[in-house]
């Protein structure tokens, strides 16, 4: 392992704590009485307390010194008096220990009372002190000259990577996360006044069932029988309905070996409720009921900003029918159209297909394509053709079509809803039409039929409605994230690869590729500022080291970092 030189400072510092009988990561109970948010409220000139975080800045200065403490609810000020710390004639505490083995970052707690400065600044003047953690690593704090910052922990691949640290320079990172935990605990109190149970169901299991899409495979060795990451948990949620339970919920950790980009993350959190006696009109108004709760839980009022647009969750929501959407946006009616006649439309509308593609599937994209975005406010696409809904009821007064809703928020759907299909002799004919769509090459159709499923609905089901709600994506709306990576702690990241020794010059050259990922050579030659001797040395370094590549291209050769 190649330490840096701050790295190797720091151990030396670290050498020298327990040459001086000092524990830097000592076992103890560390008697904490306050926070920085405590001490600021219930201020009073005198009040002893103490206090433990980490020291984010420390301005030495000669006897006396202050510093700025940092814990889980903010930032308290710190004043070190050499005398107050050490009233004998011993001074290595305040000499020895603080001014010169003490870094930002270090975990210290401190015993001390509090007094106002001559700004008027709420402060601790520190009594004693312990070192509690020794940080041997620097954090990425960002640096202020002139009212500017610079060198701030910014780089999104970094801050997702190293979250612990993004976490404590960026403070504003841990209110999305308070956000985060907020909802979820809204929504449980919502549901639960309601008298509905919270449940738990398989993570693993035979059958990916549930909704249409690429599992994560894994093996049970003493079972000795492969079994699916959970992609949805709906099947089993509904097995406790046909149980006796009038209403189940679940957060679940859903998994789909598929695609990642700012919405979709391999592993996501849904929350999915089964209410029985209920359909998807009722699911409706308790959805909007509900998001208006969570909103106000969250943000302390319905409305909410996203990128340009600000969305209000206040109940009620617009509802449009699927074919009255697609109707309003391309001009074209699917009601009663054959599979070959959207197919046309689609076509004609630019809208690429393939021959996998059945009729629900032909919608889905003219809906996507065409439809989807124009809906920011709230809304409910309603009423969705039985070919897109393999396991929601037919609709009680069109045969083609289901009693289904999707919710749309800025273009993107976050709940989805059903009565829920509870004939199970028309559960089986859909799951063997969905089996024909996966034979003709459907990849988002079911490739397996759950039996045990079937023989619970043929025990009898009640009348069911249910609902999922995507919960990332809901939090990125409440908090104004547009990328999934923001409102998860530890989102899933290529290997990181191994640093990579290169001189000076060659790291200031692949800053400037950096920031662009791919110039023109003699541009980048240009901003380097290095003669033609460095400059040569530079470029076959970068090269050499698979940092970045020349390619030769219609404008000429370009240099292009390489992923």
């Amino acid at each position: 392992m190649q330490l840096s030189e701050q790295e190797i400072v720091r151990r030396v510092k670290l050498n020298k704590l327990r040459e001086l009988g000092i524990n830097p990561y000592p076992a103890d109970l560390y008697p904490v009485d306050h926070t920085s948010k405590q001490v600021k409220e219930h201020f009073e000139e005198g009040k002893k307390v103490v206090i433990a975080g980490r020291l984010m800045m420390i301005k030495v200065q000669g006897k006396a010194s202050f510093a700025q403490l940092q814990d889980a609810e903010g930032k308290i000020q710190v004043y070190f008096n050499r005398d107050e710390i050490c009233p004998g004639d011993d001074k290595t505490k305040y000499n020895e220990v603080f001014k010169k083995l003490i870094d930002f970052g270090d975990f210290v707690g401190i015993e001390g009372e509090l007094f106002k400065t001559q700004v008027g600044e709420k402060t601790v003047k520190v009594k004693d002190f312990n070192v509690l953690s020794k940080a041997l690593k620097p954090l990425p704090l960002p640096k202020e000259k002139d009212g500017k910052v610079y060198d701030a922990f910014t780089d999104p691949e970094q801050r997702y990577r190293q979250r612990y640290a993004d976490l404590v320079v960026n403070p504003h990172v841990k209110e999305v996360f308070v956000k985060r935990t907020k909802l979820f605990n809204a929504m449980r109190q919502f549901f639960n006044d309601a008298g509905y149970f919270e449940v738990e169901t398989p993570v693993l299991q035979p059958i990916p069932g549930g909704a249409a899409a690429r599992p994560f495979i894994t093996h049970h060795n003493a079972l000795d029988v492969p079994l699916y990451m959970r992609i949805a948990n709906e099947l089993y949620l509904k097995r406790l309905i046909v149980g006796g339970f009038d209403g189940v919920y679940e957060f679940s950790k859903n998994f789909r070996n598929e695609g990642m980009d700012r919405t979709h993350n391999p592993e996501f959190t849904a929350m999915e409720i089964y209410v029985a006696y209920k359909d998807y009109n009722w699911m409706m108004g308790f959805c909007e009921q509900l998001l208006e709760y969570c909103a106000i839980a969250v943000n302390g009022t319905t409305k909410a900003t996203f990128g340009e647009h600000e969305i209000d969750f206040k109940a009620p929501y617009a509802r449009v029918t699927m074919a009255d959407s697609i109707k309003q946006f391309t001009g074209f009616d699917i009601t009663g159209k054959s599979e070959a006649e959207i197919r046309k439309a689609a076509v004609d509308m630019g809208i690429e297909v393939d021959d996998t593609m059945g009729k629900g599937k032909l919608i889905d994209e003219i809906f996507g394509e065409k439809c989807e975005g124009n809906y920011i406010q709230p809304t409910f696409i309603t009423d969705y053709p039985k070919e897109m809904s393999p396991l929601c009821k037919e609709h009680r007064d069109n045969p083609e079509l289901t009693e289904r809703f999707e919710l749309m928020v800025c273009g993107k759907e976050i709940a989805n809803a059903y009565s829920e299909l509870n004939d199970p002799i028309d559960q089986r004919e859909r799951f063997e039409h969905q089996l024909k769509l996966a034979a003709k090459g459907d990849d988002e159709a079911t490739e397996f039929i759950d039996h045990d499923f079937l023989r619970a609905l043929e025990y009898g089901m009640p009348p069911t409605s249910g609902m999922g709600i995507g919960m990332d994506r809901l939090i990125m709306f409440l908090t104004n994230n547009q990328s999934i990576q923001e409102v998860l702690f530890f989102p899933q990241m290529r290997p990181e690869k191994k640093p990579v020794a290169v001189s000076e010059d060659a790291k200031a050259v692949f800053e400037i590729l950096k920031k662009a990922e791919k110039l023109e050579l003699d541009d980048l030659k240009n901003q380097s500022g290095l003669s033609n001797k460095k400059w040569d040395k530079t470029i076959k370094e970068l090269t050499k080291s698979n940092l970045a590549k020349v390619e030769k291209t219609d404008e000429g050769l370009q240099v292009q970092i390489i992923n």
